[in-house]
């Protein structure tokens, strides 16, 4: 399939399939590579260097596809290693990062929270990148949902959906009680959105933001008139399966089917 200069967006599963959405209704005419590397699950537990080989391995392959752009479609790595990244590669990306400023401007009591995967809340480049986005007066709580982002990409958020709830709940409810003035969460992982309904469920008077709102704006450089065509690759592994993305990709009610891609090697 010949594509028109399209954007590719990837990450390590299904939870980048949100930005993809989101590319498509702002810029229905253009061309995108969505590639769910499966095979790199998951990114929370990664070293820096680890996580750096991985989104190099991804990024490049999408060049190798034509690709004018790349959307790095996870909070972990844009936060980790996208410095390096871009310098490792020609191409360029664009990161997802927590809206910090943003919760803390829609926070009352200005002590809110980060959720995120143990690789990027454990970070030291997280650590500063919320030094450079607070005043003496903010309170951030940087809280590891690795468990959270598991149910996203195992499908139980659609298959289990009363065992997610019931996770989702006792987490927040865990969180809340050591930090009971937080009122608003940042979903920093692009599999976090997935969840809004039961975190919105679990914590009624918490307000919960989405990361992927500032992608597209950053995007419109690159956008082409293409025939909106999406296209969907994927690497899998034994236990993540090619057949099971499939059929979480047809239970979102979407049009797309994945196609295997080998191992990537830099």
């Amino acid at each position: 399939m010949k594509l028109h200069r399209p954007i590719g967006v990837f990450d390590a599963g299904i939870g980048s399939y949100a930005i993809v959405e989101r590319v498509r209704r702002r810029f229905p005419s253009q061309d995108i590579v969505y590639f769910a590397d499966r095979a790199s699950f998951p990114y929370g537990t990664k070293t820096p260097q680890q996580l750096l080989q991985s989104v190099r391995a991804a990024t490049e392959y999408l060049q190798r596809q034509g690709c004018e752009a790349v959307v790095l479609a996870s909070n972990a790595p844009s936060i980790v290693v996208l410095d390096d990244l871009r310098k490792a590669v020609s191409v360029p990306v664009i990161g997802v990062f927590p809206p910090v400023r943003e919760a803390l401007e829609k926070s009352v009591s200005k002590h809110v929270a980060i959720l995120g995967v143990q690789s990027m809340v454990t970070s030291a480049a997280m650590q500063a990148y919320v030094a450079r986005n607070t005043s003496q007066h903010d309170s951030v709580v940087l809280s590891n949902a690795s468990s959270l982002v598991d149910l996203v990409e195992n499908f139980d958020f659609l298959n289990n959906p009363e065992f997610t709830q019931k996770t989702v709940s006792d987490f927040i409810t865990q969180l809340l009680s050591q930090y009971p003035t937080l009122d608003v969460m940042t979903m920093s992982s692009t599999h976090l959105p997935w969840l809004k309904s039961f975190f919105e469920t679990a914590a009624q008077q918490v307000t919960f933001l989405d990361p992927a709102d500032t992608v597209l704006a950053q995007l419109e450089p690159y956008v082409s008139e293409g025939d909106g065509v999406t296209q969907c690759l994927a690497t899998a592994t034994e236990k993540l399966s090619l057949s099971a993305f499939n059929d979480a990709l047809a239970s979102l009610q979407t049009s797309l089917t994945a196609t295997l891609v080998e191992t990537l090697v830099l």
